[in-house]
């Protein structure tokens, strides 16, 4: 039989547009009354924008829409189509966002506070707004595009546009208030992860044991967890071996290894995150 796709409904559009709306509204609250009015910049197009602001006194929210727009234009065919349309809405929103609080004075002059509060309600945002389906910076668009004539990844491009954005926010707005941006930014990194991945994060679990039977019948049986053997052979005795896979959440790693440890104190453990879980059944069997 064919295999059917699951068709995105009305009310999935509603609440990717409800939540766009929501994190766009947040990360322009950011700039705006706690970032801007305190000398403190984002990283990306934001930073500029915040900066070019500044030089030329126009309002931030113009920069954000003018300098994001060319970039998604840009990179249209490479990021599809319901990608752009979502991500243009949400930059249109955050500039209206900006310019609608623009003559609002700011929540607090204390620096360290904009940077705590600045960067959780940032990360708040942008994360939202990725997580269902949108960005608010043009500036993963290029590193996309420069990712795929490079062959760098866009991970460090982005860092190192960064890296010049904040040089460039010291030279603007002195070198203070570019440290307390990189520690802003961080803050707001941090809290896109927690929104887009959730606090429960996935790590996946390699155990080599000789006795992996009783080890893997111990992790469903008290833990709750599926377990896949993956057959080996030992890279210095050249013995057949049976690898240990499971995926389980943070929580309950320390369990785990506890279980492991208990049968095998010899057993081999390794450790990796999962950014994210697809597909099967990763809910917990029941425990008796």
């Amino acid at each position: 039989m064919p295999r059917t796709h699951k068709k995105i409904t009305l009310l999935d559009y509603i609440k990717k547009f409800i939540f766009i709306t929501i994190g766009a509204v947040l990360m322009g609250l950011a700039l705006e009354v706690f970032l801007v009015p305190n000398d403190i910049v984002d990283g990306g197009i934001a930073g500029i924008s915040i900066m070019l602001s500044k030089i030329t006194s126009l309002p931030l929210g113009v920069f954000l829409f003018i300098l994001n727009v060319p970039f998604l234009i840009l990179g249209f065919k490479q990021i599809g189509k319901t990608f752009a349309f979502s991500t243009l809405y949400g930059i249109a929103v955050m500039s209206v966002t900006t310019a609608w609080l623009h003559s609002v004075p700011a929540f607090t002059n204390e620096k360290l506070l904009a940077v705590l509060f600045g960067g959780l309600i940032l990360g708040i945002g942008v994360g939202l707004v990725i997580r269902f389906g949108g960005s608010l910076d043009g500036i993963e668009i290029v590193a996309i595009l420069l990712s795929k004539k490079f062959r760098i990844p866009v991970g460090q491009i982005i860092m190192m546009i960064n890296v010049f954005i904040f040089v460039a926010a010291g030279f603007v707005y002195g070198w203070d208030s570019a440290m307390y941006s990189i520690f802003t930014y961080y803050i707001a990194f941090k809290l896109i992860d927690i929104v887009v991945e959730g606090l429960n994060e996935s790590k996946s679990v390699t155990i080599i044991s000789s006795e992996y039977e009783e080890v893997a019948q111990a992790i469903m049986d008290r833990l709750g967890r599926s377990t896949t053997f993956i057959y080996a052979r030992g890279g210095y005795k050249k013995e057949e071996i049976q690898i240990i896979y499971c995926v389980v959440t943070r929580l309950e790693l320390a369990k785990l290894k506890a279980i492991v440890h208990e049968i095998d104190d010899r057993a081999f453990i390794a450790i990796e995150a999962v950014s994210d879980v697809l597909g099967g059944n990763f809910q917990k069997n029941n425990i008796h």
